[in-house]
């Protein structure tokens, strides 16, 4: 199933099983459309999907991201080792947030939803989204 939108419901819910006061790591599997689907705007220049997601989602992303908030690896997807012959990715990030409540009233305030989440709607065909806190391996 492709999705591109963060369901309310399953923001809710990852909230309550996430513990608050410690950093949260945002992982983002990206798959992009082949060219940015803006609908009816014609205020933007016609673009691949990952140029509206690096040049223009990046930067809109940036300027809003709360305090403490670090684009920890960008980078490409090569090769599915172990998975679905049919889920590729084109590029993987991970994001670091210093709580997952500054993560959410980020993606939910209407500065993100005016200025970023226009360009992630047009730059992506499909996109996972997990919440992951670090472990100290051993």
């Amino acid at each position: 199933m492709r999705t591109t939108e963060i369901d309310p419901a399953s923001l809710l819910a990852a909230a309550r099983g996430i513990a608050e006061h410690q950093p949260v790591f945002m992982l983002n599997l990206l798959r992009y459309r082949e060219r940015a689907d803006y609908g009816d705007r014609t205020d933007l220049a016609p673009c691949s999907g990952r140029t509206a997601y690096l040049e223009r989602y990046v930067p809109a992303f940036r300027t809003l991201a709360p305090d403490g908030t670090r684009v920890v690896w960008l980078g490409a997807a090569v090769a599915g080792v172990v998975a679905p012959s049919d889920e590729l990715w084109h590029d993987v990030g991970i994001v670091e947030y210093p709580s997952f409540t500054a993560f959410r009233e980020l993606v939910t305030g209407p500065r993100y939803a005016s200025a970023a989440a226009p360009h992630r709607r047009a730059a992506l065909e499909d996109w996972r989204l997990i919440a992951m806190h670090a472990r100290t391996p051993g």
